[in-house]
């Protein structure tokens, strides 16, 4: 290897923390809850307020508890209870979905992380 290599290898290496922490480490605050029910259009939910949510679906009712600027799944029909086990959301982009009852939430912030997701 000659010495302009050395050095290309070097400038690689000592810029793998900047682009890190410039593309991989976004972790923007949520502001509003999507909630995704069937086929009907999105509602956006602020989350400036505690609040429990009832959501219908094909198998019965899941409950989404809204606390602190974080949002999560408390109870659902469906028999995995994937939706569940998520836990809380936290920041903008995290996703929680009941596929058996039809049902997601999402939290969003200013600046999306994704242009879609698809299930």
């Amino acid at each position: 290897m000659t010495r302009a290599d050395w050095l290309l290898l070097v400038a690689v290496i000592g810029s793998l923390p900047v682009l890190y922490t410039q593309f991989w480490t976004r972790d923007e605050v949520a502001r509003y809850l999507q909630v995704q029910q069937g086929n009907q259009p999105a509602n956006l939910i602020a989350l400036t307020r505690d609040q429990e949510l009832e959501l219908d679906g094909p198998l019965g009712t899941s409950n989404v508890e809204i606390h602190e600027g974080r949002a999560r799944f408390t109870h659902s029909p469906c028999p995995g209870k994937n939706c569940i086990q998520a836990g809380w959301l936290e920041a903008a982009g995290e996703l929680a979905a009941c596929l058996p009852n039809r049902i997601s939430i999402q939290l969003l912030g200013m600046h999306p992380r994704f242009d879609a997701i698809n299930f």
